[in-house]
C-alpha cells in the first residue's frame, strides 16, 4: 500500500489528508484514516512519543528513529551473571553527546528518573534481557519509549550474530583496554571491584560500558539506513 501510495505522489501525511478521497488505503474508512493522520501530525509535534510505541510496535520502530533521534537514548547493562533484578551492576546511557553510567551501590536508584527524559531508546538485544532484567530492578518503573532494538533490525539486513561480531564485521573499532572483552568479562570485572575493592577494574567495565552503548548510535543509523534501502523503493524526491 506504501509504494501504491508513492506511486501516485502521496510522499508525506499532508499529501493522504489532501487527496484523501483519491488515494487507495485499502478496507480502511477514510474517517478512520483522517482521524489517525491528523493524530499522527499532532503526536509528532508535540513530541508524543507513546502514540508511536503503540502504533509502530517493535517491528517498526525504527521508522521513528530520525523523528525522535534528538530524544533518543542508547543503553546497555551489565549484571554480575545472576537473573535477577539486583544482578545489574551497571546501566549505561548516551544521548548523542553525553555517556552517563549508574552503578550498583552509588547511584543505580537514579536511573529511575533519568530514563523519563528520553522519548526513544535504542539496545542491542534489549527486548530480551535490558529491559526484562530492568524492570525487575526497578517494580515500578514505566518505560514507553518508542523502543529500537538493533539486533532483530540488523538481522533483518543480514547482518546476524553478537554486538562485538557486528561492530567487527562493520569495521567499528574499540579502544585496547575493552578491545576483545564480552559479557562473561564484565561479570569478573565487576567481582574484582566488589570482592577487592578493585578501583582499575570497575574503571575498565565503565569503560566497556560505554563503548557498547556509545557504538550503538553508529549501529541505528546503518541499521535505518539499510532498512530503508531493502524495505522501500523510495521516490527520489521523498
Amino acid at each position: 500500500m506504501e509504494k501504491a501510495l508513492w506511486d501516485r505522489g502521496c510522499l508525506t501525511w499532508t499529501d493522504a489528508l489532501n487527496g484523501l478521497n483519491d488515494l487507495p488505503f485499502g478496507a480502511a474508512s477514510r474517517d478512520i484514516v483522517r482521524m489517525v493522520l491528523n493524530k499522527s501530525q499532532e503526536a509528532l509535534e508535540t513530541r508524543e512519543h507513546q502514540f508511536f510505541t503503540k502504533a509502530l510496535g517493535t517491528a517498526h520502530a525504527w521508522r521513528a528513529w530520525p523523528s525522535f533521534r534528538p530524544e533518543c537514548v542508547y543503553l546497555d547493562i551489565e549484571t554480575d551473571g545472576g537473573q535477577s533484578g539486583n544482578s545489574i551492576t551497571t546501566i549505561g546511557i548516551f544521548d548523542g553527546k553525553e555517556f552517563e553510567v549508574f552503578v550498583k551501590g552509588q547511584n543505580l536508584e537514579n536511573f529511575r528518573d533519568r530514563i523519563s527524559d528520553f522519548g526513544m531508546m535504542v539496545t542491542f538485544f534489549g527486548l530480551g534481557f535490558d529491559i526484562p532484567m530492568i524492570r525487575k530492578r526497578f517494580s515500578q518503573i514505566q518505560m514507553d519509549q518508542i523502543h529500537l532494538d538493533l539486533c532483530p533490525a540488523l538481522r533483518d539486513v543480514g547482518l546476524k550474530g553478537g554486538l562485538k561480531k557486528i561492530e567487527k564485521e562493520l569495521g567499528i573499532a574499540r579502544g585496547e583496554d575493552t578491545d576483545g572483552l564480552n559479557g562473561r568479562d564484565a561479570i569478573y570485572l565487576w567481582r574484582r571491584y566488589e570482592r577487592n575493592g578493585d578501583e582499575k577494574a570497575l574503571a575498565t567495565l565503565i569503560a566497556y560500558n560505554r563503548e557498547d552503548v556509545v557504538n550503538l548510535e553508529t549501529l541505528a543509523q546503518i541499521a535505518y539506513d539499510k532498512k530503508k534501502e531493502a524495505l522501500f523503493e523510495v521516490p527520489a524526491e521523498a
